[in-house]
């Protein structure tokens, strides 16, 4: 503890995405925590989604989720893509900010744990090799591994491949982002067995339409997996 706070007045903690001084190590400032929109109270069981109106209960699903068949069980979200949360995404993503999974990886655990179950297999969303030789890392499995960590889950990064280096999904329509995902994500072929009659968690960073997560969940499932759940750390949806 000693050391600790002399670490502290050396170099006092700051804000993770402005700079500002905080209490604590990895934490957000004031302004940054009101600019970063965390998910709360009522959300769509499948993908995360705030939704209006109190807990009823039971299950409730967002209008996208009602109107598109998703390939997995459950699913949550720990923050909205906007305002903060999109540059907090941004910076792990294509900033080298590797420093945000670990507390990015905690707000997830935080929004995932009604789903989380004592069995659980946790993986990434892969990335093609080529995308990862030049981003260097795979911010999914950043997110994965830590969230695995601090549930005390097993952790499999590379459960599933990515063969087919598809084209970016931005631009695209719901159509298009699916078509492009078609057979673009596999078990991995020494890894698959890992996943047989278990329940699998797959962690991403954005959920957009939900197309890579369902060629990833279709995978799981192919492969054996008894059922499949969601863990984002961003969903880009509208506020109720």
């Amino acid at each position: 503890m000693g050391l600790q706070a002399a670490l502290h007045l050396l170099y006092p903690p700051q804000c993770l995405t402005c700079e500002a001084l905080v209490t604590t190590d990895f934490g957000l400032c004031g302004p940054c925590w009101r600019e970063t929109p965390f998910i709360t109270g009522l959300v769509c069981d499948l993908c995360g989604t705030p939704l209006p109106g109190e807990d009823p209960g039971h299950a409730v699903h967002c209008d996208d989720c009602l109107t598109l068949a998703r390939p997995w069980a459950r699913g949550r979200a720990a923050l909205l893509y906007k305002d903060n949360g999109r540059c907090i995404v941004l910076a792990l993503k294509h900033g080298d900010r590797l420093d945000l999974a670990g507390p990015a990886a905690g707000w997830l655990r935080q929004a995932a744990a009604p789903i989380l179950a004592p069995d659980m297999l946790v993986a990434p969303v892969p990335l093609h090799w080529l995308r990862f030789l030049r981003r260097r890392y795979n911010q999914a499995a950043l997110l994965s591994a830590a969230l695995a960590r601090l549930a005390g889950l097993d952790h499999c990064p590379d459960l599933l491949t990515r063969p087919r280096n598809t084209r970016s999904q931005e631009g695209r329509s719901r159509e298009g982002r699916y078509e492009n995902m078609a057979g673009a994500i596999r078990p991995h072929p020494r890894y698959a067995a890992r996943m047989r009659g278990r329940k699998v968690l797959l962690v991403d960073d954005v959920m957009t339409s939900g197309a890579t997560l369902a060629a990833a969940a279709e995978a799981c499932l192919t492969a054996g997996a008894a059922e499949v759940s969601v863990a984002i750390l961003a969903r880009v949806a509208k506020q109720p």
